[in-house]
C-alpha cells in the first residue's frame, strides 16, 4: 500500500522537499496507525516547507506539526480502530514523520481524541496555532490576572495564533489591543474581538528599558525586539505569554521590567506539554471558542497547494488558521 506525503531528504546541495509515493514499511516506529485526513499550515511549517530551515532533526523526514485522523489499527489500550484522533507537537515533522501525509504511525500516547463537539476539520482549523493560543490564555490566569487587571495585548493579531488568542481572550471580557502591520485587517480582527489596533512599527523599532505602562497581560508570537517592547510597556505585576518567534530568537531587553514593575515573562511550550495540560486546553477550545469566529479565520486548501501556501505565510500574505484537506 503506497500513500502520498511531503518528505524533505537530505542531498549534498542542501534539503530537497517535495511530493513523494511511499509506502507502509517505510513508516516510523509506533503502536497506532491514523489514516489521515486533514492538516494545518503554521509558520513551522513554512519554514520547513521551504527547504532553507534547520528546525528538521533527522532525514528524511515527512513534514506537517499538525495532523487529524482515524485510526486503522492500534496496539495501545487507549485507542480502537475507528477512533478520530488530533495530534500536535512530541516532534512532529522535527524528529518524527508528521501529518502531510495519507498515513502516520505513531505512539498512542501522543494522540488526543477528537473533543466532543469538533469535527477534524475544526479541530485542525484550531491547530497547532489555536492550542498554543489558549495555553497562553491559561498562563496568564494561572498568574492571576483577570480582565479587571487591564487590557490585554496580541502581537501578530492576524496570524493563527493572533487571532484564536483575540476570540478567546475578547470573550472571557478582556479589551483586547491587537498589534499588525496590516491596516487592511482591521475589519477582520474587530470581527473577532479586538477593541483597538495598533501599528506593528509601534512595537517593531529598539525602543527604552521602560515605556508607559500600556496593558496587563499579552500574548507575543513575535519574539525579538516586539518581545522587548511589549515587555517595556507592561504595567506592574503583569504578564507576557511568549510563545513565537516571528521575528527572530533574541531578546534585547534588560532587567527593568522584571525588578521595577514586578512583570513576569511566561514561556509556552506546545511541542512537550505535559498531556493533563494538553487536555485541558482542548477541551476548553471546544467548548469555548466561538465556532463562527473559527469559521471566520479559517481557510481550507487541497493537499497540492501546500507547498504555495507555505511561501504565502513567509510572506506574512496570510490570515487566520490554513487548513489542508490531506485524505
Amino acid at each position: 500500500m503506497t500513500f502520498k506525503a511531503v518528505r524533505a531528504d537530505k542531498t549534498e546541495a542542501g534539503q530537497e522537499v517535495r511530493f513523494v509515493e511511499m509506502d507502509e514499511s517505510e513508516l516510523m516506529d509506533g503502536d497506532v496507525t491514523v489514516r489521515v485526513t486533514h492538516s494545518t499550515v503554521n509558520y513551522k511549517d513554512g519554514l520547513a516547507l521551504s527547504g532553507k530551515s534547520a528546525i528538521i532533526r533527522r532525514f528524511p523526514m515527512v513534514l506537517g506539526i499538525d495532523l487529524a485522523g482515524e485510526v486503522e489499527t492500534s496496539g495501545h489500550s487507549g485507542f480502537s480502530p475507528g477512533d478520530e484522533v488530533i495530534l500536535n507537537g512530541y516532534g512532529l515533522s522535527e524528529t518524527h514523520f508528521g501529518g502531510y501525509a495519507e498515513k502516520a504511525r505513531v505512539k498512542g500516547d501522543w494522540l488526543v481524541k477528537l473533543p466532543e463537539g469538533l469535527t477534524r476539520a475544526e479541530a485542525m482549523a484550531i491547530g497547532t496555532a489555536g492550542y498554543t493560543a489558549m495555553l497562553a490564555v491559561m498562563a496568564i490566569e494561572r498568574h492571576g490576572l483577570t480582565p479587571a487587571s487591564g487590557p490585554a495585548l496580541v502581537t501578530g493579531a492576524a496570524g493563527g495564533v493572533g487571532s484564536t488568542a483575540i476570540s478567546l481572550l475578547a470573550d472571557k471580557g478582556w479589551k483586547v489591543i491587537a498589534s499588525t502591520g496590516r491596516a487592511s485587517e482591521a475589519d477582520y480582527l474587530k470581527g473577532l474581538g479586538a477593541a483597538e489596533i495598533i501599528e506593528r512599527a509601534t512595537l517593531a523599532a529598539p525602543g527604552k528599558p521602560l515605556g508607559k505602562e500600556q496593558w496587563a497581560a499579552a500574548v507575543d508570537s513575535v519574539g525579538s525586539t516586539t518581545l522587548a517592547n511589549v515587555l517595556a510597556q507592561t504595567r506592574y505585576g503583569g504578564a507576557v505569554a511568549a510563545c513565537g518567534l516571528a521575528g527572530g530568537m533574541d531578546l534585547p531587553t534588560t532587567v527593568a521590567p522584571f525588578i521595577l514593575r514586578g512583570v513576569s515573562l511566561l514561556g509556552i511550550d506546545s511541542v512537550n506539554c505535559p498531556m493533563p495540560v494538553r487536555l485541558e486546553a482542548w477541551r476548553r477550545l471546544a467548548a469555548g471558542l466561538d465556532p463562527r469566529k473559527l469559521a471566520a479565520m479559517t481557510q481550507t486548501i487541497p493537499f497540492d497547494e501546500v507547498f504555495e501556501a507555505g511561501r504565502r505565510i513567509l510572506r506574512g500574505e496570510t490570515r487566520g488558521r490554513l487548513v489542508v484537506t490531506i485524505g
